[in-house]
């Protein structure tokens, strides 16, 4: 259950509507998800995770679907169920593939396993792997 209620369009602010406005011409799309409806409380951190997501995101050394499996693992890692639902969609729509999901989930639980030992154990950083 929300800690925040879903604002609507009519309900927010015309500062928040404005970025609301954005986030539709950006993405060619008319659907506005949960996440940006509950920031909309407060349009100034709302304007600002948008700026920052958006450039963040944009193409560039790393390309959009890969940027979007990134943001699944982390997400994974965080226990983000929201994030890991939008940014798995997202990465389908960026032509991810089922066999690109199944090797994206086969990293994330090799990571974490290792992760895991390695922790567990204490291992110390190599000298080689130190930068």
């Amino acid at each position: 259950m929300a800690v925040v209620t879903l604002l609507s369009d009519d309900e927010m602010s015309a500062e928040a509507r404005a970025v609301l406005d954005d986030i539709r011409a950006v993405r060619g799309s008319d659907f506005i998800n949960n996440f940006w409806r509950a920031l909309a409380h407060d349009p100034a951190l709302l304007a600002a995770t948008w700026a920052r997501l958006k450039d963040v995101m944009a193409p560039g050394a790393l390309d959009p679907l890969v940027k979007e499996m990134l943001y699944v693992a982390v997400s994974t890692a965080n226990a983000c169920s929201y994030c890991i639902h939008s940014h798995t969609a997202a990465a389908r729509a960026k032509g991810m593939s089922e066999a690109q999901y199944g090797e994206l989930l086969a990293v994330i639980g090799m990571a974490m396993q290792t992760n895991g030992l390695v922790t567990a154990m204490q291992v110390p950083v190599d000298e080689a792997f130190r930068s």
